[in-house]
């Protein structure tokens, strides 16, 4: 277990990301449901509940609402104030282009396309942590 945070309802635990040195609360707010079922209103109040209890993990991807959960969280970091304090994570495979073949998988083109739209949709200049969302037997993992 790492160093805490210690909050009105408890102690949120920390963890090294990987062999980075980055710490990340043990739990991650997940936000696939933002930009589409759960409004913009209620997104930034969970946003915000969850950074004042000690959660500083945040994870989304380019295609979930197809980019408005992207937008919801850079709206919603860049309205608190809190953009330092959280490790910001998305991910890149689904097509985002509808018919393009190009806009969609593991190539090299599409994951460059995405992340500088990915940096858009959420109003920073970087992202902690970029992954990709699943594998693509049709792309060459050197091409990845």
């Amino acid at each position: 277990m790492g160093r805490g945070h210690q909050s009105k309802e408890g102690k949120v635990e920390y963890r090294s990301l990987g062999r980075t040195g980055v710490k990340v609360s043990e739990l991650c707010l997940g936000c696939m449901m933002f930009g589409g079922r759960t409004g913009e209103g209620d997104s930034f109040a969970i946003i915000d509940r969850a950074i004042e209890a000690g959660i500083n993990f945040v994870d989304t991807a380019n295609v979930y609402s197809t980019g408005a959960s992207e937008e919801v969280v850079g709206k919603a970091l860049k309205r608190n104030g809190k953009r330092e304090a959280v490790v910001l994570a998305t991910k890149v495979h689904g097509p985002m282009g509808g018919d393009d073949p190009n806009a969609r998988g593991n190539h090299r083109l599409h994951i460059i396309q995405q992340c500088e739209a990915s940096l858009r949709r959420l109003q920073v200049d970087h992202i902690d942590l970029y992954q990709i969302h699943r594998p693509d037997s049709q792309v060459p993992i050197d091409e990845t």
